[in-house]
């Protein structure tokens, strides 16, 4: 009896141990992230400079000249690697939220597509979890289909960062890498666009469905020049992993926020999250709520060289019913309440 209770005692604690293990190291894995997001493209930039005024200067003058070589690849698909997509530092990071994928419908391997991810939230988590990595096994779901997920263009002219994004399957959201990946990359190709952008995230806030739709007709076009099948996608708790501070129209602080969207291709947003070491305190890192991404039934679009604007009014307005319909056929089973509408502005 004493042996067993010994030894009860002792797996107890090794499970304790192990979950508490696991738990640090899912913290890791999204700081990291954190930090790679805000700060990675900069500080890779500044230790390249630092190091062109050393001895060492000859390791960043080669680095530059491959950079010089390489400039157009981001524009032409990238350079994907399985074997980044499939760390397991990525599985840390699904399980600390949790996020999770939902596949509601097959899609064909022999048509492209460009998926509509909604809402952005601060910084496009389940975007990034779902489609730049494997740890929601969106290979296995959708087997023989390449996903892209498009993000700032600036980003693939910092040093490091942009070799960094391209191991995961990240483009560049500009109309040369989207025409190249829809017209000379084959078929099996999805986009996934973060249609709100950088508006959509100055209202994101916990407790709330809005997104920025209404005039963003872009993408669209797009389709329509390809071809290529529309496909909604919401994910549910998006906006629930940070608190920000939102600036009233007219006010100085969305002012200043305007004016960095319109210039530099983002807007600085006021948010926090929670400690590093305690979910009471404010940090950095995102509170651990759950986030499902849904991905929609697609919409067949036709291919037409040049889509009048009645074309693109029409198919636009499609895919906003759909993203609705999508929104209100999940919102309960995601904890949201029947009552509960998608704003789209």
């Amino acid at each position: 009896g004493t042996g067993s209770n010994i030894l009860s005692a002792l797996q107890d604690l090794f499970w304790l141990l192990k979950s508490k293990v696991e738990k640090q190291l899912q913290i890791i894995s999204v700081l990291q992230w954190v930090l790679t997001f805000l700060i990675m493209g900069i500080a890779c930039t500044l230790i390249l400079m630092y190091i062109l005024c050393t001895d060492c200067w000859a390791i960043a003058a080669l680095y530059l000249a491959w950079l010089v070589f390489d400039w157009n690849t981001p524009k032409k698909g990238g350079r994907r690697s399985q074997w980044v997509r499939n760390w397991a530092i990525w599985r840390y990071f699904r399980d600390y939220f949790p996020i999770r994928l939902v596949k509601t419908h097959n899609l064909l391997t022999t048509r492209n597509y460009i998926f509509g991810y909604h809402p952005h939230g601060i910084m496009g988590l389940g975007a990034f979890c779902n489609f730049s990595t494997e740890a929601t096994g969106v290979g296995q779901k959708f087997p023989g289909i390449r996903p892209y997920l498009a993000t700032l263009a600036g980003n693939f002219r910092m040093p490091i960062l942009r070799d960094y994004l391209m191991s995961g399957g990240i483009c560049p959201v500009n109309r040369d890498s989207i025409d190249y990946i829809l017209s000379k990359n084959g078929s099996g190709n999805a986009i996934i666009i973060v249609v709100g952008g950088a508006a959509e995230s100055l209202n994101c806030t916990p407790g709330k469905n809005s997104v920025t739709l209404k005039n963003r007709k872009g993408f669209v076009k797009l389709a329509l020049r390809h071809g290529a099948d529309l496909v909604p996608v919401y994910s549910f708790g998006e906006n629930e992993v940070y608190k920000q501070v939102i600036f009233e129209e007219g006010s100085w602080g969305r002012w200043v926020q305007k004016k960095f969207q319109k210039h530099i291709g983002f807007a600085p947003c006021i948010f926090h999250g929670r400690g590093l070491f305690s979910s009471n305190t404010w940090g950095l890192l995102p509170y651990s709520k759950p986030i499902t991404t849904v991905v929609g039934e697609p919409i067949i679009i036709p291919k037409i060289d040049n889509p009048s604007q009645k074309d693109v009014d029409f198919y636009h307005s499609i895919y906003v019913d759909s993203l609705i319909k999508l929104f209100d056929k999940y919102k309960s089973k995601f904890g949201l309440p029947e009552t509960e509408v998608l704003e789209v502005n």
